[in-house]
């Protein structure tokens, strides 16, 4: 069987994965992950970039040699005991991060690695970011993300005229914002602005996955009561189903150019903000296409199944198939799509007959 068919039969029902039957399963592997990130950032913290921190910042531009042995070896000199954060830039430059220094210090550190990398004193640029300015910045950042997050929910509660809609796509982007950073905690990553563009750009993403996967629910239980051959779990099941190979499509389709960039970062182009991004991209969409199957529908049914409409249908459901199968009669839940009245083959085309005839001409 081809991926094409493959993606037919989990369209059409054939084929069927129980994603959502199994959701106590991945709630426990979720809550887990969480929790063991929440862990690592109780012991580890995290690895907060010159921009939340504070301190002082030297580049060293035309630089033949980029080790840093001896930018360690004249800070040591200068007595700086925190060790410092040597990137190497495009090839040819050097960045070195270090604690808040005076300003006389920072003349000896300027003229030490002038010196220690035999380049003028004018290729040595310093820069200084106080304690404030970082603590301002993570000040936005956190305000960025609680706006983003209160935006997302009024949006999904509009859209999908549910509020359980919008909280279960909401958890599952706390998910994929909480095991991101316990990775980069985990690592030791440094946090940097470009990271927490990253950060809100893969919620973005998720969001967006999430949305197409629910419209689907939404689409396959419009007239659940309607019918009494499938519950609102089956239904929501198949949605999940349906969209499984595009979900995975498009995760791939993403994730190999923002591969390639991380590579290009950091392999030609040294650190920078290029890498940062790239970095929380290719973890972070990894992260959000696994909750968008795994954890957004599974938790909606999970807040739906407890409604009294829904909890008597699915009751009328189960109580007629037991019947059926009393009776010798077909009781296969993979009927799912046809009943629901989603039976159009991915793919298919009627041909000329299906398209609409033009007017002849009157060339009179």
């Amino acid at each position: 069987m081809n991926f094409s068919q493959f993606g037919n039969d989990l369209y059409t029902g054939a084929r069927s994965f129980p994603i959502v039957a199994k959701r106590r399963l991945w709630f426990t592997i979720a809550l887990t992950l969480m929790a063991l990130s929440f862990a690592v950032l109780g012991v580890r913290g995290l690895n907060p970039g010159i921009e939340f921190r504070g301190g002082s910042e030297f580049t060293l531009s035309n630089v033949a040699n980029t080790s840093g042995d001896p930018a360690r070896a004249v800070l040591a000199e200068e007595g700086v005991a925190e060790a410092p954060r040597i990137t190497t830039v495009a090839g040819t430059s050097l960045r070195v991060q270090t604690s808040e220094l005076d300003s006389g210090q920072i003349a000896n550190v300027r003229s030490g690695l002038a010196e220690a990398y035999e380049i003028a004193v004018e290729d040595v640029t310093s820069t200084y970011i106080g304690p404030s300015w970082g603590a301002d910045v993570t000040q936005k950042a956190v305000q960025g993300l609680v706006l983003f997050l209160v935006l997302v929910s009024i949006v999904m509660a509009a859209y999908f005229r549910t509020w359980k809609m919008a909280f279960a796509a909401v958890a599952a982007l706390l998910h994929d914002l909480v095991i991101t950073v316990g990775l980069y905690s985990l690592i030791g990553f440094e946090i940097t602005p470009a990271s927490v563009i990253g950060f809100l750009t893969i919620l973005g993403y998720s969001l967006y996955d999430t949305v197409v996967v629910f419209d689907k629910v939404r689409e396959n239980t419009a007239n659940l009561f309607d019918q009494d051959r499938v519950t609102y779990e089956e239904a929501a099941n198949l949605a999940v189903n349906q969209t499984l190979v595009r979900s995975i499509n498009t995760s791939v389709v993403g994730v190999l150019p923002v591969a390639a960039i991380l590579f290009v970062g950091v392999l030609l182009l040294g650190a920078g903000t290029l890498r940062d991004i790239a970095l929380a991209l290719f973890i972070g969409m990894i992260v959000s296409t696994i909750s968008s199957i795994f954890i957004a529908t599974p938790l909606l049914v999970e807040l739906r199944r407890r409604e009294a409409p829904v909890a008597a249908h699915a009751a009328r459901v189960l109580r007629g198939r037991t019947e059926r199968a009393e009776r010798g009669e077909a009781t296969s839940d993979r009927m799912a799509a046809s009943v629901l009245g989603t039976t159009v083959i991915p793919g298919g085309h009627l041909g000329q007959t299906a398209q609409p005839r033009r007017r002849k001409k009157d060339h009179r």
